[in-house]
C-alpha cells in the first residue's frame, strides 16, 4: 500500500476499522466495451450537428436556428472526445480502500466523493476478472442500462454508478478478502 493512499482514508475510518487493502484504477485513456457503440453513435452525432451548424451559417437562416444547435454541438464534442478526457481525470483521482468492515471509494473531479459499503449487509458482490489478473469487484446488483453501457458514465437518467472497484490490479486476491471481511 502506497502511504499517501493510506492517509487518504485516515479521517474516513472508524474506530474498530483498519485498512487492509488500497488500491486504484488505471491511469489514462480507456477503451470499453461500450464504446463499440458510443463511438460511432457519437460520430454521427456530431457530424450531423456540425453538418446543421454549417448549413445554416451558409444559408442565412435566422440567428436562432444557430443557438439552437450549438448545445447539440456541445453534446458532441462530449460523448465524442469529452467523455474520455472526464473518464481519465475521475480514474486519476480515484482511490479504493478496504476495510475490515467496509469498502470505501473516494472519487472526484471537481471534488471529492466518499462511497461506503457496508460488506456484512452487502449480499450482491461479484467479481469480473481478466486473464491478465485485473479485474473490477462490483458491490450490488447493476442497473440495466448499465451493463449495456459498461462503466461508461451513462447510468441514465436519476442513477449513480453502482460502485465498484474497477479494473485493478490482483482482483481474485482482493475479492477474497472481501469474503474474509464479509465472514468475520
Amino acid at each position: 500500500m502506497q502511504f499517501e493512499d493510506q492517509q487518504a482514508f485516515a479521517s474516513y475510518l472508524e474506530p474498530n476499522e483498519t485498512l487492509t487493502w488500497v488500491g486504484r484504477p488505471p491511469r489514462g485513456l480507456l477503451f470499453r466495451k461500450s464504446d463499440m457503440i458510443m463511438i460511432p453513435f457519437s460520430l454521427a452525432w456530431g457530424g450531423f450537428t456540425v453538418f446543421w451548424e454549417v448549413m445554416v451559417y451558409n444559408s442565412g437562416a435566422p440567428v436562432h436556428f444557430l443557438v439552437f444547435g450549438a448545445p447539440l454541438v456541445l453534446v458532441g464534442l462530449y460523448i465524442t472526445v469529452g467523455r474520455f478526457g472526464y473518464d481519465a481525470m475521475k480514474r486519476k483521482n480515484t482511490v479504493y480502500g478496504l476495510t475490515t468492515e467496509r469498502a470505501l471509494i473516494l472519487s472526484g473531479v471537481f471534488g471529492q466523493s466518499v462511497r461506503s459499503v457496508n460488506l456484512k449487509s452487502t449480499n450482491d458482490i461479484s467479481l469480473e476478472q481478466r486473464p491478465n489478473g485485473r479485474g473490477t469487484i462490483t458491490f450490488g446488483a447493476p442497473y440495466p442500462s448499465r451493463s449495456f453501457f459498461g462503466n461508461s458514465g451513462w447510468t441514465g437518467p436519476g442513477q449513480q454508478a453502482v460502485p465498484s472497484f474497477e479494473l485493478i490490479e490482483n482482483v481474485g486476491s482482493v475479492y477474497r478478502m472481501v469474503q474474509a471481511a464479509q465472514r468475520k
